[in-house]
């Protein structure tokens, strides 16, 4: 397999029209997708004029070679602070998912941001003698809205904007996240994802647009004219901010959904499939492409000259610069988070080196000044770095977007979104149960009924989404307030009641209820059957479906997944997807008139089909032997109605393969993992803190030492600990130890005495991936995935062990003696 994408096969690649959705009219952007031979024309999108480069090269003739480093390194604001930036004149900063404003706690509104943004400028712009005052850029993921803002419009995710179909909604879309982001003195959102996920075991379906390439083409250049402006008229200084689509290249299609893995897919195929959104998006502009992650046939983009030079620069003529991913670039062979030359040299212009910044930058320093780094591959970066900070108009002092009041969750963006839900929510199933009247009397139950949190998903005011209460969300509406407005509005009334109990049988109930919040990684799964092993959810459907009562399912997810027995147990079913902030959205759609007649049709079509079984996992349109339960472009309505009859209830795989990050949870050990047999220690049912014989007493038996443990198949948790996860333990000392207590993990062993101090009260621990790794863990095959031993007396209550994704509070015990 060649390692490189040869100009014949570009020239003679078929484009979007080969993929386009029936019934779609022609994107905008076609006669420059289906010509190859015009990419090049995009350098004169907006970022390459003459007058500009002379300045460039004015500036550049004064920088030193140490601020032409700096320009080509990122730092996250949770590593670095504003002086640091006097000795490294870096030239850029960005907020991580979990990454709070300076000086203040997690989920922070715009006030902070805005202080932020000013302290860095404030010393990046200073007049200093030995230093070229030169802006920096600020990023954020700002990928559904400016998300990682308190008080921010939660915008549907790309999952659900696929299901709508309209460009136009993207850019207007594009227009308010960027409205938003510049409203709190960030300049740059990473965004959009132009992935097109083609097995949705993926963590990060939910980025994509949809499985189909055309769809993704059609967004692209929408999102990016809504985040920028047009080519050449967007600056900061209207609200506009820079956009970065991402990731560069095939980071949709890793073999088995595996996240940052690799695309063992041949040359076609990646070009047909993969590349279909960038000419588009480079096209409309875009000032920043991101690097992706994965591999193509073993080589990992970051290093891949070829694609990032040859081809994104060259062939497609993309003139602005290419950013990496969270320390992307120590993922290359040869190279480190803080050293690698080879990512340089293939293309990277910027590397995101959030913590490993300080030592990044003096190695590649070094290697300019050796040659290494030939001063024209810097030059090269540095001059697309400074024009896309030209175009964006960072080197002129007014900012009046920076701080501006009533931005940040406006009515109009909140009826923007609200919108933008009720067209993205698509209808699998009605007998004859919706539009629901509203006058009648309603219960709300599920999960989802009366959490923004899990209706906004991952990319939410923290990486994984999680950790959010309906508090951190000052100007959103949950689905079931949407629903009690309507229903009050209409003469009728909504009781919410989250386990479905009632006193008075109401005349129909809406359940919501579907995945819990995630992100990349955390949200690799390897089955699509819903809830394998906890089947709560159908649970309630059915004891709601004995009750006689019609009942509506709100499905949300991040990727479509086998849900039979559910559809089977509802009157109606809808994917709502990750709505975001504007639950209203749904009850628009679901709650008619007073006599039942529709108030809003449904208009959303599948933009990825619909498994029949929980093993189709590479389930795409025009596949051969395609056999979807709901076809790609599936969708009813009230004007257009279909039926569905009993499904099969067979999932047709193992559903222990879902879980790889609970080993202890609701009273047991879930599937895949066990208990260890023959340990001395006998697990006795107890009541946990929230449910009863929600816990298992461990009791060490009398005049020896014991150790229990919980095991399974071997688990590679490399990427986890990268990511800085923790092993999370819930528990309560019933009676405290009098020896030593060792918890083990992966083979590693530490002292975990003190984590068992007499005391009745249920507490919780955190122990880092990273520590354990450090303490002889081997995180590429942990089998072991939790351990203690002890002598008696010594009796514990688990509740819960997990891997989590908040480090907030972790600690690092000294390896067992």
């Amino acid at each position: 397999m060649r390692a490189r994408i040869g100009l014949v096969a570009f020239l003679s690649a078929t484009m979007i029209g080969a993929t386009a959705v029936a019934g779609a009219p022609d994107a905008p952007d076609a006669p420059g997708i289906a010509n190859p031979a015009l990419w090049p024309a995009a350098r004169s999108r907006g970022l390459v004029n003459p007058a500009t480069e002379a300045k460039i090269t004015a500036l550049m003739a004064k920088m030193s070679l140490e601020e032409k480093i700096g320009q080509m390194i990122q730092a996250d604001i949770g590593s670095i602070k504003p002086e640091d930036l006097r000795k490294y004149p870096l030239g850029s900063i960005l907020a991580g998912g979990s990454s709070p404003p300076l000086g203040s706690p997690d989920r922070s509104p715009q006030g902070p941001w805005v202080a932020t943004s000013r302290a860095f400028a404030a010393v990046a712009n200073e007049p200093r003698s030995d230093h070229v005052a030169i802006p920096l850029m600020f990023g954020i993921d700002a990928v559904h809205g400016n998300s990682n803002v308190v008080g921010a419009t939660l915008f549907p995710h790309n999952i659900g904007l696929g299901a709508a179909n309209d460009p136009a909604l993207m850019t207007r879309i594009g227009r308010a996240t960027a409205e938003e982001t510049a409203a709190t003195g960030i300049d740059w959102a990473f965004g959009p994802t132009l992935a097109v996920p083609q097995d949705d075991r993926w963590g990060r379906t939910y980025e994509g647009y949809s499985e189909n390439p055309s769809i993704t083409a059609r967004y692209a250049g929408a999102m990016i004219r809504g985040l920028q402006g047009k080519p050449g008229k967007g600056r900061i200084q209207l609200g506009n901010v820079a956009a970065s689509a991402k990731h560069f290249l095939g980071d949709g299609g890793t073999k088995d959904g595996i996240d940052q893995g690799d695309d063992q897919i041949d040359e076609a195929t990646l070009i047909r499939i993969h590349a279909q959104g960038y000419p588009p998006a480079i096209n409309a502009g875009t000032m920043t492409v991101m690097a992706s992650y994965s591999s193509w046939n073993g080589q990992k983009m970051h290093g891949n000259k070829s694609l990032l030079t040859d081809v994104l620069k060259g062939r497609m003529g993309f003139a602005g610069f290419v950013v990496g991913d969270w320390n992307g670039h120590g993922q290359v062979p040869g190279c480190s988070n803080t050293d690698c030359a080879i990512a340089f040299n293939a293309g990277l212009d910027m590397a995101m080196a959030p913590d490993s910044w300080r030592d990044l930058f003096d190695n590649t320093l070094k290697e300019a000044k050796s040659g290494v780094i030939p001063m024209s591959r810097i030059d090269d970066a540095v001059r697309r770095i400074l024009r896309v900070k030209f175009a964006l108009g960072l080197f002129d002092a007014a900012r009046p977007w920076e701080g501006r009041a009533g931005v940040l969750g406006s009515s109009e963006h909140r009826a923007l979104a609200r919108e933008a839900v009720a067209k993205t929510l698509v209808l699998l199933k009605n007998d004859g149960v919706l539009p629901l009247k509203a006058s009648a009397n309603v219960l709300v139950a599920g999960p989802g009924a009366d959490d923004i949190s899990m209706q906004s998903g991952g990319w939410t005011l923290s990486w994984q989404g999680d950790g959010n209460t309906n508090a951190d969300f000052p100007n959103a509406q949950s689905i079931y307030s949407g629903i009690a407005e309507a229903m009050k509005a209409g003469g009728g009334s909504a009781t919410l009641s989250i386990d479905g109990s009632f006193s008075k049988k109401p005349d129909a109930a809406i359940v919501v209820f579907g995945e819990r919040p995630y992100a990349e990684m955390r949200g690799d799964v390897k089955t699509l059957e819903f809830q394998p092993g906890d089947k709560q959810a159908l649970a309630l459907l059915k004891k709601l479906r004995t009750a006689g009562i019609p009942t509506v399912s709100v499905f949300l997810s991040g990727r479509p997944l086998w849900v039979n027995p559910e559809l089977n147990q509802s009157g109606a079913f809808v994917a709502a997807w990750l709505p975001g902030s504007e639950g209203g959205g749904i009850a628009d759609v679901l709650i008619g008139t007073r006599d039942g007649k529709p108030r809003k049709d449904f208009t959303g079509r599948l933009s990825y089909s619909w498994p029949k079984t929980a093993g189709q996992f590479t389930l795409n349109t025009g596949q051969p032997g395609y056999h979807p339960l709901f076809a790609f472009g599936y969708g009813l309505s009230y004007a257009k109605p279909g039926k569905v009859g009993m499904l099969g209830e067979v999932a047709g795989i193992d559903p222990g393969l879902a879980n790889t990050s609970q080993f202890f949870a609701k009273g047991k050990v879930p599937a895949p993992f066990a208990w260890a047999p023959d340990s001395g220690v006998v697990p006795v049912p107890v009541d946990g803190p929230h449910t009863q014989e929600g816990a298992a007493r461990l009791i060490w038996p009398a005049g020896r030492s014991a150790a229990v443990a919980i095991k399974g198949a071997a688990l590679n948790l490399t990427r986890e600990t990268n990511a800085d996860l923790v092993l999370e333990m819930t528990y309560r000392v019933d009676a405290a130890p009098t020896g030593p207590v060792t918890m083990g993990f992966g083979g590693a062993k530490v002292d975990a005495t003190a984590f068992f101090a007499p005391g009745p009260q249920w507490r919780t621990v955190r122990i880092g991936l990273k520590c354990l790794r450090d303490r002889g863990a081997d995180m590429t095959g942990v089998t072991s995935l939790w351990s203690l031993a002890a002598s008696a007396p010594f009796t514990l209550s688990v509740a819960d062990i997990h891997l989590a994704s908040d480090p907030s509070g972790a600690v690092c015990p000294e390896a067992a003696r």
